[in-house]
């Protein structure tokens, strides 16, 4: 088992990986310090592990509530469902929750926790790549809204994540390559040295090779913890982490919750900003060419929907959480491994760049 710890003063908290960690009763205790717990999952994940989850938690009273699966459930109407469990439950403000999926349970939980009689503790157990490498880690919790993704949500930082690479067995393809797009991004965006070797290993982690899962995810959450730990509100540094999502939320939001992965439209706005990196001047075709092609190489699609315009894209990316006085930002690249969040680029190569990619 590996174990990193999230530097946040009081509100640090330590992040497991490994494999069997579902059966360490103990792991999970440790860090549940009230008599009442709560466990959120949602109708896919629950047959296959919520059985570990309650031997895990021998002797502590418990509820489970059970959401639809899927980004399209990922809002405020479904979330009601969780305090309506709460409450008719009477659960206090001792309670601890336990988010038991992937990333929109994980997002959904920790929003309830930080909402629920004003804040209760939760715990993640990320069971898909991408919740495991990314929306686990970091305090980001919320819901979707129409007009435009997590758009409603709070800073709200678990106790501890319990990332048992065991569940990434069951996992679809799909979804295991949505996760990959994130591990990529780390990369791409701060650790160039991680790039080399995710060409070198993608067909292990593609054919879930338990080393190579271990190491990527172990990884991505070292990246990951110390932006959190030097920007934990996202006032700088942090946005970094948003690379290809200004791009990629827009294709979600436009497409449909659900129609897209997460991780499939990141991947696609990677290749979308690593081509606007381009057209700046800031990188070669080259290496604009090497992004592409280890996005293509996780088996992610490469292409953006057919049905969305140039203008589509501008509507919605002026919704995104980034644009700051009708100033839309970007994460793009000065090179591979080296991100920048700037508002003062080339307008023109942005047009030039979306106008390309939506009649390709």
């Amino acid at each position: 088992m590996k174990t990193l710890n999230v530097s946040l003063g009081e509100r640090s908290y330590p992040i497991y990986i490994g494999q069997n960690l579902l059966q360490q009763k103990q792991l999970l205790q440790q860090h549940i310090s009230s008599k009442r717990v709560m466990v959120v999952s949602n109708e896919t994940v629950a047959p296959l592990y919520l059985k570990q989850v309650e031997g895990m938690l021998d002797g502590i009273e418990f509820e489970t509530v059970i959401l639809p699966d899927g980004e399209q459930y990922k809002n405020l109407e479904v979330l009601n469902s969780v305090f309506n469990a709460l409450l008719s439950h009477n659960f206090d403000r001792g309670t601890t929750l336990i988010a038991l999926g992937g990333g929109v349970i994980g997002d959904m939980t920790g929003f309830a926790a930080a909402c629920y009689q004003r804040g209760v503790q939760f715990i993640q157990i990320p069971t898909t790549l991408l919740a495991q490498v990314d929306s686990s880690v970091g305090g980001k919790t919320g819901v979707n809204h129409p007009l435009g993704k997590n758009m409603i949500g709070a800073f709200h930082q678990p106790r501890c994540v319990i990332a048992d690479t065991n569940t990434l067995n069951t996992l679809e393809d799909k979804q295991l390559s949505a996760g990959i797009a994130e591990v990529i991004k780390y990369g791409l965006l701060g650790d160039a040295e991680f790039i080399d070797w995710l060409e070198n290993n993608m067909t292990d982690l593609l054919t879930r090779k338990p080393e190579a899962l271990i190491y990527a995810i172990e990884r991505s959450c070292q990246d990951k913890a110390d932006i959190v730990a030097a920007d934990e509100k996202e006032s700088g540094k942090r946005a970094l982490l948003n690379l290809g999502h200004t791009f990629g939320h827009a294709i979600e939001t436009g497409t449909g919750y659900g129609a897209w992965l997460h991780g499939e439209a990141v991947g696609a706005g990677m290749i979308m900003a690593a081509d606007m990196s381009m057209r700046m001047g800031w990188i070669s075709k080259q290496d604009r060419d090497r992004a592409y092609n280890l996005i293509k190489s996780a088996n992610l699609p490469t292409d953006l929907p057919k049905d969305m315009s140039e203008q589509d894209f501008m509507d919605l990316m002026l919704r995104d959480k980034k644009t700051i006085d009708g100033k839309i930002r970007l994460i793009l690249l000065k090179s591979l491994g080296d991100a920048i969040i700037t508002d003062e680029y080339n307008k023109n190569a942005l047009h030039d760049m979306l106008s390309e990619f939506v009649r390709s």
